[in-house]
């Protein structure tokens, strides 16, 4: 069997090390330049690759191709795949073919992170054998070739569901759907809410989908699913799913109090976070003590209305994953301050107007962040609160230093992708966090 790996990035490298040491023939090929640390993994292995450009007849010759989830359909090296009927797969569909672990995987618009990190953390004070894997942490792929697990903790993205096809979870979590990524989805929302509902294929009633009975749009989903609805493939390279019929294990937002449960990180979305967390916890086998110890002391995530510090009255919060309007909405309402609102970055089909309310109900000035920000002036200027405008980090931290006044926080929640002015989201934060730390 020849497979060929686009992208050879943490989850590319990780899959073609463990394709080859299945007894594939591969080759990996990436449009931009690999990174010395892999390049190094490679050659160690002994698998060969390219950088900086697709030999277009050694892709083509695949029985195969696994991409990486950041390469859209649109590009044209997908395009000629397609052309060919050549499979195109995940990391994650081609890994779960090899692991003898159970897979607990979080998806959702918002929280998963949170959420994924808090599980993997219980699951680890609870003595279990567990990698963390996905959207975060050491290719699945990686760890099923090296040092197989007994349980994996999945972050799933929209883009890895849309190339898993077999794959199915023990335990299913679903925070909520709402606007995200619209421009990989023909900006057509149907399409991406049919993505996160992949989350359930192949499911069975052996299996869980616990999810948060709040939102509409997954309570929509869930009863379109109810008998043997398959919904249209959400991309190109995608094909419809064979709908799962889990055991559903809705919540509600007063569960978190029923339970009399206590989390260490602020706002009502992170309660959620931590119901969703323990209920799956608690479907794997742990006990209930195990779980309150940790959701009491867990750490947090980095970038996510991560504490920066506080100076002069004033409080920092680095919130740069928030890349979507729900994001920052469900920041701005943990705040109990004044608040100076960082927005902007690369737009993903954004609908700001959510967001009106609360920013003139809380927030005091904004200052844009990106590249271009006019459909932010365009978005926010009628909201006649100070606005400054800038075009990198420094000037930003600046801006805001002099909106903030004594007892106002600073939250850095972009609603935006990072990559007209960063490497990447931590980049952003990394960046914020150390000039605000270098002024004080």
């Amino acid at each position: 069997m020849k497979l060929v790996v686009l992208g050879a990035g943490e989850s590319g490298v990780g899959t073609a090390i463990l394709a080859n040491k299945k007894g594939y023939e591969v080759f990996v090929s990436d449009m931009g330049q690999i990174q010395d640390k892999y390049v190094q993994a490679l050659e160690a292995h002994q698998i060969d690759w390219e950088e900086c450009g697709h030999t277009a007849g050694r892709i083509l010759d695949a029985d195969e191709v696994v991409k990486s989830p950041g390469i859209p359909d649109t590009a044209p090296m997908v395009q000629t795949l397609l052309e060919h009927g050549i499979p195109v797969l995940s990391e994650i569909e081609f890994a779960a073919r090899y692991t003898k672990g159970h897979c607990v995987c979080i998806t959702g618009s918002n929280g998963k992170t949170t959420t994924t990190r808090l599980i993997h953390y219980i699951f680890t004070r609870a003595g279990l054998n567990a990698g963390l894997a996905g959207n975060i942490g050491r290719s699945f792929a990686w760890q099923v070739a090296d040092d197989d697990k007994e349980w994996y903790i999945l972050e799933l993205s929209s883009f890895q569901l849309d190339n898993m096809f077999g794959f199915r979870a023990a335990i299913a979590v679903l925070m909520n759907i709402t606007p995200d990524h619209l421009d990989r989805y023909d900006y057509d929302f149907q399409h991406y809410a049919d993505s996160k509902m992949r989350i359930i294929q192949n499911q069975d009633k052996r299996h869980c989908l616990i999810y948060w009975a709040g939102d509409p749009v997954i309570q929509r989903e869930l009863k379109k699913r109810e008998g043997d609805y398959r919904a249209p493939a959400p991309t190109p390279t995608s094909h419809s799913a064979v709908p799962g019929h889990p055991n559903l294990i809705g919540f509600t937002d007063d569960v978190f109090s029923q339970l009399r449960l206590t989390f260490s990180q602020m706002g009502r979305h992170n309660q959620r976070n931590a119901t969703a967390a323990y209920l799956a916890c608690r479907a794997s086998g742990i006990s209930d003590d195990i779980i309150r110890e940790c959701l009491e002391d867990f750490p947090g995530v980095e970038h996510r209305l991560e504490r920066v510090g506080e100076w002069d009255d004033i409080l920092w919060i680095n919130d740069s994953k928030a890349t979507n309007v729900d994001a920052c909405l469900v920041a701005l309402q943990a705040m109990d301050r004044p608040t100076v609102l960082i927005v902007g970055g690369k737009d993903k089909g954004n609908d700001y107007s959510v967001l009106f309310d609360i920013i003139q109900e809380k927030c005091r000035g904004l200052v844009f962040l990106g590249a271009d920000n006019r459909k932010l002036h365009d978005s926010f200027d009628a909201l006649g609160l100070p606005i400054a405008d800038t075009h990198n980090m420094a000037d930003c931290v600046s801006a805001c230093r002099g909106f903030a006044e004594e007892g106002d926080a600073v939250l850095l929640s972009p609603c935006c992708a990072s990559f007209d002015l960063f490497k990447n989201m931590e980049d952003r934060g990394e960046q914020f966090r150390a000039l605000v730390k270098a002024g004080q």
